[in-house]
């Protein structure tokens, strides 16, 4: 059966935004093989195995997302933004549709988008990327440590590379900056099928990389320095980090977790107490006090829906709610607390991965603080199984949140 664009695209997005670690909840025990199987892959891949069963790419912090392509309907080169999940697509073909539709900076945005993109496009196809500038005015100098940087921030991350260097001289000959990660293909839209991680710059007319009016690249990793690949020693510290995982893994009661995502409210419970304690910037160091604090989060936010209710009934509605939620916990709580037992572990192998690939980078990343800049690394990386075309992202969670939520880090809006 062939599925609905709208459909395939929200397909690919949920699997393109979940972390690794959260598919231990959301797929249970099969998601607990598959995060284990990524993170193998991952080793394999860093440890320079060939042909391996994952690929990686990396994640921009741009903003926002741009589609460009040819529509499959009538041949002709578009633009658009998120409409083109609409049932009846929303694409731009001409200024005017973008002056209609639009206002402001993402009207000034798309309209540079309009005028530069159909430059390069292939005759075929459709292509989603993250924007990274738009109009050279968005190219910022700065003295970063002492060193001259031209920079650009789309969003949270500050992209700088030095001023004095063969990119810069590429990057401020060019009107705009994209990068590039999904490709759709079809004949019409609601056939079209979407693929992550294809060298996508190497379709494109003119070399992104090397001059043009469009500076682009693909999201893909490359490791053109050799720091990110894994030592023999790396590779055995890393593989024993695999073999805690899948110990701990023995360890968990398959009905228990798989009993999870069964449930949609307690699913969703979980992952939004977790939540709480990662935009706190607070670890899990007491799976067993976690647990604990699990329950009560849940038992008051549900004694509060009751307590607002008026009647009887919407009060017993969520009464028999709340119950079948916390039912979860009463008899079984030891066994759960070893669930969190192996997320910690995974996650713990998931920061080894993010920091041995951050070790690469032709551009260096900072935040913008009122106090000047500071050094972070990328958003993160996304890890894609070759065979199924699944996807998974790896983040450093809780330096992201902070990046995100901190009144001290300025973003690319504030000036």
């Amino acid at each position: 059966m062939v599925k609905s664009f709208k459909t395939l695209i929200t397909e690919q997005k949920n699997v393109h935004m979940e972390h690794i670690e959260d598919i231990l909840f959301d797929e249970g025990v099969d998601g607990a093989r598959r995060a284990i199987n990524f993170m193998r892959g991952m080793r394999d891949m860093l440890a320079g195995k060939s042909p391996g069963k994952v690929n990686a790419t990396v994640k921009w912090d741009g903003a926002p997302a741009i589609f460009a392509g040819t529509d499959p309907r009538n041949g002709k080169k578009f633009v658009a933004k998120k409409g083109i999940f609409n049932k009846d697509p929303k694409v731009y073909y001409t200024p005017a549709d973008v002056k209609k539709d639009t206002s402001g900076d993402l009207q000034a945005k798309l309209l540079i988008c309009l005028k530069y993109l159909p430059k390069i496009l292939p005759d075929r196809g459709i292509f989603q990327g993250d924007l990274m500038w738009a109009g050279r005015n968005d190219l910022k100098l700065k003295d970063i440590d002492g060193q001259s940087m031209v920079t650009f921030q789309p969003n949270t991350i500050v992209y700088a590379v030095p001023a004095i260097s063969g990119l810069s001289n590429v990057i401020r000959r060019a009107h705009m900056g994209i990068v590039w990660h999904t490709e759709y293909t079809g004949n019409t839209f609601d056939t079209l099928r979407a693929s992550f991680g294809k060298n996508i710059a190497k379709k494109m007319k003119q070399p992104g990389i090397l001059g043009g009016d469009v500076w682009f690249d693909d999201a893909t990793y490359k490791d053109v320095s050799g720091q990110g690949t894994m030592t023999a020693k790396e590779t055995a510290e890393f593989t024993k980090q695999l073999s805690a995982i899948g110990t701990q893994f023995r360890k968990v009661n398959a009905n228990i977790l798989n009993s999870i995502n069964s449930n949609k409210d307690l699913l969703i419970n979980i992952k939004a107490f977790n939540n709480t304690k990662i935009r706190a910037g607070k670890r899990i160091t007491n799976p067993n006090q976690h647990v604990t604090q699990m329950f009560h989060y849940i038992a008051d936010k549900y004694k509060k829906e009751i307590d607002s209710k008026k009647t009887e009934a919407g009060k017993n509605t969520w009464k028999a709610k709340k119950n079948d939620v916390l039912k979860f916990f009463i008899n079984d709580k030891q066994k759960i607390v070893e669930i969190f037992k192996l997320m910690n572990l995974m996650v713990d192998a998931k920061q080894t991965l993010i920091n041995k690939m951050n070790q690469i980078g032709s551009m260096k990343t900072f935040v913008r603080t009122r106090n000047g800049f500071k050094v972070t690394g990328v958003e993160g990386y996304v890890a894609i199984d070759k065979m199924s075309g699944k996807a998974v992202k790896l983040v450093d969670r809780l330096e992201f949140s902070r990046l995100n939520f901190s009144p001290e880090i300025l973003k690319g809006w504030n000036k």
